[in-house]
């Protein structure tokens, strides 16, 4: 309480807070805990689904002095990548590899199946891929050419499948019908 000042320390929230601990922590005192509020403790436990604009305020968090604090950052990034905001703090943040290891520890379980091109080529969010055949795209009314570039694709939970903007339209699109750029 004493570390955080009496305020959430990725909201600065000072309402309905509780220690969260880090999961996949090395170990498990009060350097691997963070104060938290109601809000980001019940999307960081998945109890609630993500608000996105929430988020927001790991802007500020992810240079916090602290190892969880930026673990924690790091993760809720990684997971909010698909965001062009979220993907820019991402490439933006700077982990020693310590913590880096801790961060990766947590996301290790999530990565089961990589998500492939058309060659087997692993994508990633923030990836650059280029439709290989035209796809007839459904409520939207249009056809993605063929060749068309897909920038900063997002992974879903199907590795099957990517998103992203075709024609100003965010789409999923099967990542065999794609190869990375």
């Amino acid at each position: 309480m004493a570390r955080a000042g009496g305020a959430c320390e990725l909201c600065g929230s000072a309402n309905d807070l509780a220690v969260y601990l880090v999961p996949s922590s090395p170990s498990e005192d009060s350097d691997t805990a963070i104060l938290a509020c109601g809000d980001c403790r019940s999307q960081l436990n998945n109890e609630t689904e993500i608000d996105m604009n929430h988020w927001r305020c790991l802007n500020d968090a992810m240079w916090s002095q602290v190892p969880a604090v930026q673990v924690v950052s790091w993760r809720m990034l990684h997971k909010l990548s698909g965001e062009t905001w979220a993907q820019d703090l991402l490439d933006m943040m700077y982990l020693d590899d310590a913590t880096r290891q801790w961060a990766e520890a947590g996301t290790a379980n999530l990565d089961c199946e990589p998500t492939l091109d058309v060659n087997g080529t692993s994508l990633m969010p923030g990836d650059n891929v280029h439709l290989i055949k035209d796809l007839n795209v459904k409520g939207a009314n249009f056809t993605a050419k063929r060749g068309t570039v897909v920038r900063n694709i997002s992974l879903s939970d199907n590795p099957a499948h990517i998103e992203g903007k075709v024609n100003g339209t965010r789409i999923v699109i099967i990542a065999a019908y794609t190869k990375k750029s």
